[in-house]
């Protein structure tokens, strides 16, 4: 193989998949099923949230929105576009947002339409990925293109390197100990899944003073959320924050207060503070695509383009 790509999750996946399309040939080394990552629970409507606004940030959202849409419009399994409302209770600046330029249509919502509650508020159509569909397709396009999935659990990064010469590091909150990254911290994001009464369209409200919230819809049911709590290791769904997030959610959209509850998730965002780490080691052999926090799928396909560029064989 020429390249080893360490984690089997969103930014790992498509990381390879980017690096084949360079003719390399690829091996994926996990201690996850591909079911098991955090990618797997992530709610996935395209929103960078808490990722910093530098250009690079911008430009690799732009290009995974890009993506996506192909991908929509093609007909991958999980993928589609869907109207999407974010709302903010604090007035914002009155040009586009940071990340507007990837939206074709971006538009500013009037005062009836967010509601007396909401001072500010967006209305656009964004690429929502149901992952439990989308990481089986993306594996199967890497296996497709001749990748090897290899299960095993390192405990340096050096250890990669007897399967290839280069090794793209995309370990997630594993960086924190492989790299010995102090900044790679975890963020619990707790949700509910409720049954999908006819939902069209996904809220996202920014800044609610009652606790982050957000109601994406997929094709058979809606993730309610959530959490945004920094350093919380805990997977364990709470009771008390489960009713907190169904109250905050079906007071916003009364149409979900009889729908069934699915089931409870946790996931721990992989964020870094700093910012997504996306180099190169100074000898070329280990290159580092991780730290992107809520915003993985947002990210992905651009940071895998910058990380496959990076990459040079050995």
């Amino acid at each position: 193989m020429d390249v080893v790509v360490v984690g089997s999750g969103i930014i790992g996946l498509t990381t390879a998949i980017r690096l084949q399309e360079k003719g390399l040939r690829v091996v994926v080394v996990t201690a996850d099923g591909l079911l098991s990552t955090t990618s797997a629970v992530a709610a996935a409507v395209w929103f960078p949230v808490a990722t910093g606004t530098d250009s690079r940030v911008a430009d690799w959202s732009a290009t995974a929105f890009a993506e996506f849409a192909r991908q929509a419009a093609d007909g991958v399994p999980g993928v589609s576009m869907r109207s999407t409302r974010m709302l903010e209770h604090e007035r914002q600046s009155e040009g586009l947002p940071w990340w507007g330029d990837a939206v074709p249509d971006l538009r500013r919502l009037t005062a009836a339409e967010r509601g007396p509650e909401c001072a500010d508020g967006w209305s656009f159509t964004a690429p929502a990925v149901e992952m439990p569909l989308y990481l089986p397709w993306l594996f199967g396009r890497f296996t497709d293109n001749g990748g090897e999935l290899v299960h095993r659990r390192l405990d340096a990064l050096d250890q990669a390197l007897d399967r290839a010469p280069v090794v793209v590091n995309a370990t997630g909150l594993g960086a924190r100990k492989l790299c010995d990254d102090p900044a790679v911290h975890p963020v619990r994001g707790q949700l509910v899944l409720v049954h999908n009464p006819g939902l069209p369209s996904s809220t996202r409200i920014q800044d609610d003073p009652a606790g982050y919230t957000y109601i994406h819809p997929r094709s058979t049911d809606v993730v309610l959320g959530g959490t945004f709590q920094p350093d919380d290791w805990n997977t364990a769904p709470d009771p008390a924050t489960a009713e907190a997030i169904l109250a905050r959610c079906t007071a916003r959209i009364p149409q979900l207060r009889d729908a069934r509850v699915l089931a409870h998730a946790v996931g721990l965002r992989p964020a870094r503070h700093g910012g997504p780490r996306l180099e190169a080691d100074p000898d070329g052999r280990v290159v580092h695509n991780y730290g992107h926090g809520g915003a993985g799928v947002t990210l992905s396909w651009g940071c895998a383009d910058a990380a496959a560029a990076l990459v040079e064989p050995h």
